[in-house]
């Protein structure tokens, strides 16, 4: 029977060669359709096979792989009809979230938005575009927590990694973070004045502006999808 240290030490080095290929996997730097082979990642991280397994294992279960008996393993290529029901899930969701979010907002919460939106406009006029990703990602959390709802962050955090990856194939995703903002401010201030369709209404157009991107990319880069 293994230890417990012995279980430690596995999944740390599970967790470390996961990680690595994730970034590389969701960044591009191993492109969709890139054969991978646990031997070769096994040697590159000096580790045995079965944290390599199990890593993979991690990334197929985030459609990030396509593990198939007997075949080589690749990195999965895009798929339109993941990625449009990633798009319906998502905004199933946060329509959800900003309808519950209405039914209990109180002034202290605009407050705690109004901070974050305060940090957000300070490093888009620094064009940080890795700061800025941090604050979007929590101004969506923050409305899930406040809703009552911080499990479905989870959920939206699922669904947006599987475009994000696609994003990086596009050109000019940072000028568009004004706008970003934009519909960031229109939002918190119909949640402030717990205006339940305009909620609504804001988020459909938030989410929805990344459709173009998806249709671009798809039309440039049909090589990387199924």
């Amino acid at each position: 029977m293994q230890s417990i240290t012995d279980k430690i030490e596995r999944r740390t080095t599970t967790d470390i060669v996961y990680e690595s290929l994730y970034e590389a996997i969701v960044s591009l730097e191993i492109l969709p359709g890139t054969k991978l082979s646990e031997a070769d990642i096994a040697k590159k991280f000096e580790v045995s096979r079965q944290p390599v397994r199990d890593a993979f294992n991690r990334l197929e279960a985030q459609d990030l792989l396509l593990i198939r008996p007997q075949k080589a393993t690749r990195v999965r290529s895009f798929s339109m009809e993941r990625i449009g029901h990633a798009r319906f899930v998502r905004l199933a969701v946060e329509l959800e979230v900003v309808r519950a979010a209405c039914q209990v907002w109180k002034p202290e919460y605009s407050k705690l938005l109004e901070d974050n939106l305060k940090q957000q406009k300070d490093v888009v006029s620094r064009s940080d575009a890795e700061e800025f990703h941090q604050l979007d990602y929590d101004f969506h959390r923050l409305i899930c927590e406040l809703s009552g709802n911080p499990l479905a962050f989870d959920t939206i955090q699922e669904c947006k990694r599987k475009i994000d990856r696609l994003c990086v194939l596009s050109l000019g995703r940072e000028s568009e973070a004004e706008t970003l903002v934009r519909d960031h401010v229109a939002l918190a201030k119909a949640l402030a004045d717990r205006d339940e369709a305009m909620a609504s209404e804001t988020i459909r157009r938030h989410l929805g502006r990344i459709d173009k991107t998806i249709e671009e990319v798809h039309a440039k880069h049909a090589e990387y999808f199924e």
